[in-house]
């Protein structure tokens, strides 16, 4: 993760599909805060997958947990979130294959979004027998707008690159992965000559609500993620689900 000219390119390379376990998050979590740490101008987060930009949370960390592990994984989540949803400097995610779900949160988190075509995103858990996290609902709410999100929220609807453009999740459509780098990197450097603090307060109160949300109600959030998951239904769920990834990787 070098800087060039103080810009951060992040990718993400967990095989094969960077799905978010709890060591990943902590990376990403460990990332952010050294980027900021050093006067970060600007981060672009992509992928090393030429198909997936992150399959979004690991479902076998949910599965069968242990009550401590599960619960570090979610406050793992929680850090890493915050930490890139208030980063004091600009971001940008480089979407370069699918982002369902936790994909789509990171994408999301970031300010500016450009996307490869022929790939999807969405917040798709109802899909999965899951509800997606209040701050979750937030960001796309933030993005899209509440009537849209509201609908694509309740239907668990992954959006193709087209259809994602349209509604406004993400910004621009680019022809390949290169293009969608050079598009990252042309919006951080329409940002470059903003005064950094001005730039970040802006963007802050903006973010302010949808932080403050999480941020005095961790443990309650922590809680109804814990609960959720321990329920017999859900777990039925992602048994079903994981013998569905088996049977398509055999």
């Amino acid at each position: 993760m070098p800087l060039k000219m103080g810009v951060a390119t992040v990718t993400m390379n967990r095989p094969p599909v960077n799905s978010l376990n709890t060591e990943h998050l902590e990376t990403l979590h460990r990332t952010f805060i050294r980027l900021e740490n050093e006067k970060c101008r600007g981060m672009i987060l992509t992928s090393s997958s030429p198909t997936v930009f992150s399959a979004g949370l690991d479902i076998r960390e949910m599965y069968k947990p242990e009550l401590e592990k599960a619960r570090k994984f979610w406050r793992t989540l929680q850090d890493m979130w915050l930490k890139l949803y208030s980063s004091p400097y600009p971001t940008v995610a480089a979407i370069n294959g699918h982002a369902p779900a936790g994909g789509c949160l990171l994408s999301l988190s970031c300010e500016y979004r450009v996307i490869v075509p022929k790939v999807r995103m969405g917040l798709n858990e109802t899909q999965l027998g899951i509800v997606a996290p209040q701050w979750f609902q937030d960001c796309m709410r933030n993005a899209i707008g509440e009537r849209e999100a509201e609908k694509a929220l309740i239907a668990g609807r992954m959006f193709s690159s087209e259809e994602a453009l349209k509604v406004g999740l993400v910004d621009e459509i680019a022809q390949n992965k290169e293009e969608c780098i050079q598009k990252a990197e042309a919006f951080l450097a329409s940002q470059a000559n903003l005064p950094m603090l001005a730039r970040k307060t802006v963007k802050l109160g903006f973010r302010h609500q949808t932080l403050s949300r999480l941020l005095t109600g961790r443990e309650a959030d922590t809680k109804i993620f814990i609960d959720y998951i321990f329920q017999p239904k859900v777990q039925k769920g992602l048994e079903m689900y994981l013998q569905s990834l088996s049977k398509k990787a055999a």
